[in-house]
């Protein structure tokens, strides 16, 4: 399919159309009609150890279709959740397809989680089956799913012990209605467990236009997206965006070093890179003249501030311009820096075509150009995920009503100048940022009190400059406790045991009391102003 590049934002964003269908299997529609080419490359993976293998469209139908089947003879039925907990492996995107051929709700999970992390996903989403890696394989709980799978050495679907890939590659995806579920993250919030977040089908078809849109694939593309395969950015820009277009993308299995993606976005000819803010900040500080990076074309960023020097500095480097984009994993991509619009320094861009977005005040009234307040998306949106799973009441509180109707409350705070750039200015809420990673505190408070040395706590954001914010826990000990840096290195080993390791506190400081309001709740965004000045005394720039 030849993609059509938009070159006049005002003139798209006006004649734009959702013109969605009325049934759709990614599986069937994009993966086994790309198939149809059988040279069509899909997917180059590489790891770290310089293992490479290269897949087709129509090696992922095949294996795909295989897994599907196998899941089928085993029982999972269309609306079962499975939890896909696997790393930056072929199988992950296998798995994903399978899943959606089969119109069974895909659970991704990121591949550090923990025992305990597992165990409640499992239990809350209902998932009837588990797919992960071996070396994972011991962190499911004894009987909590029907199914369990995990990848062996040679890469096998195993249950039981036994090989479980069907020979039968026949197997017919049906197409699902748009409202079906179809893929559930969980994602960390102010208060409490993570949620889940529930997107239908219809949001499996228009992923495909923040890919056209905002990453401006095309025919001779080769998109590397670095996320974790846990995020809604993974499908959006590793999985579903890309091949909606009938892009490869790169596929890469091994720890964040600098020098190293710069080396394989020369050797593979990436011409489109999607990395997170903390990586762009090092990667700027490296020789990039001793890399050939003439594919490269476009550069984008999301899950976090993109400071407008490093933006520059690497697009000086490079020569592909670096551009900031905003999304939500319950709106997805929403606001973008496109390769046709001017970019305004700290701005996140123009709303991507088919949104009406606005600066809401607290009474859901529109605020005047230039004023902070919520950033609000208007409602009907096909992008809009179904609900929090078993938790519908949570979605209902997000939405206001104002005379020009429904809005979608984001939370987040920003102001629009006079030519509709949106400027963000911070998180409403007390989620923290690490290195594209959502962290609820929370969860961080929730394990620190388990330690029998902690009598109460608060974690917060702190400002890094390698990787944005960190957390920071402030501790007020229990009676016999002593404040000690030994202390200090058992806490922070106690929450990478007990939840996902990036999640632990980096700082840790201990203090008397919490500053709480009169009704005695906690009131973090006191110690997180308290941190941002005190790091910027310090000369902190993130």
């Amino acid at each position: 399919m030849s993609v059509a590049k938009m070159t006049n934002y005002a003139e798209t964003y006006r004649s734009f159309s959702w013109d969605l269908p009325e049934r759709f299997n990614f599986g069937a529609d994009v993966i086994d009609r790309y198939a149809e080419d059988r040279d069509r490359a899909a997917l180059i993976w590489c790891n770290e150890a310089g293992a490479e293998q290269r897949f087709t469209f129509a090696d992922i139908k095949r294996l795909s279709s295989r897994l599907a089947q196998s899941l089928a003879e085993r029982g999972i039925a269309r609306g079962d959740r499975v939890i896909v907990m696997l790393p930056r492996l072929p199988q992950w995107q296998i798995a994903m397809i399978a899943c959606l051929k089969l119109g069974a709700v895909a659970v991704p999970c990121i591949d550090m989680l923990t025992s305990h992390d597992l165990e409640y996903r499992i239990t809350h989403s209902g998932a009837r089956a588990v797919i992960t890696t071996a070396a994972n394989a011991e962190k499911i709980p004894a009987g909590l799913a029907d199914l369990e799978i995990h990848l062996d050495a040679a890469g096998r679907w195993i249950s039981g012990g036994v090989e479980i890939a069907s020979a039968d590659v026949s197997f017919t995806p049906k197409r699902f209605a748009l409202e079906d579920p179809a893929v559930i993250y969980y994602t960390s919030g102010t208060t409490g467990s993570p949620k889940g977040v529930t997107h239908s089908v219809r949001a499996l078809y228009v992923w495909r236009f923040h890919a056209r849109y905002w990453l401006d694939l095309g025919d001779g593309d080769v998109m590397w997206c670095t996320a974790d395969t846990g995020w809604s950015k993974a499908a959006t820009s590793i999985l579903l965006g890309p091949w909606s277009w009938g892009v490869p993308v790169l596929f890469y299995d091994g720890p964040f070093d600098a020098e190293k993606r710069l080396e394989l976005l020369a050797r593979y000819n990436v011409s489109v890179f999607c990395a997170a803010a903390t990586e762009l900040r090092q990667l700027v500080y490296q020789d990039v003249s001793k890399f050939d990076l003439s594919s490269l074309r476009r550069t984008v960023s999301a899950g976090e501030a993109l400071n407008p020097e490093v933006a520059e500095r690497w697009s000086e480097l490079t020569g592909a311009p670096a551009h900031e984009g905003y999304g939500q994993t319950e709106t997805l991509m929403s606001v973008h820096n496109y390769p046709c619009t001017k970019s305004k320094p700290g701005s996140m861009g123009l709303p991507l075509p088919g949104y009406t977005v606005a600066i809401l005040g607290d009474d859901g009234a529109e605020l005047p150009l230039g004023d902070t307040g919520t950033l609000a998306i208007a409602l009907p949106n096909p992008n809009l995920f179904l609900g929090y799973w078993k938790e519908p009441e949570r979605q209902a509180q997000s939405v206001v009503r104002n005379g020009r109707g429904e809005w979608w409350m984001t939370g987040d705070s920003a102001w629009m100048d006079e030519d509709g750039y949106v400027f963000f200015e911070g998180r409403a809420d007390d989620i923290i940022s690490s290195s594209g990673y959502r962290i609820g505190p929370s969860e961080v408070e929730n394990v620190l009190v388990e330690h029998p040395a902690v009598r109460e706590c608060a974690a917060v954001a702190s400002p890094d400059p390698e990787r944005g914010e960190i957390v920071k826990a402030f501790v007020i000990l229990a009676g016999g406790a002593t404040p000690t840096d030994q202390l200090v290195t058992e806490l922070q080993e106690h929450c990478k045991r007990a939840t996902a390791p990036y999640k632990y506190p980096r700082e840790i400081e201990f203090v008397e009391d919490l500053p709480k309001n009169v009704a005695g709740k906690l009131l973090r965004s006191v110690l997180k102003a308290q941190e941002y000045e005190r790091k910027s005394d310090q000369g902190v720039k993130i």
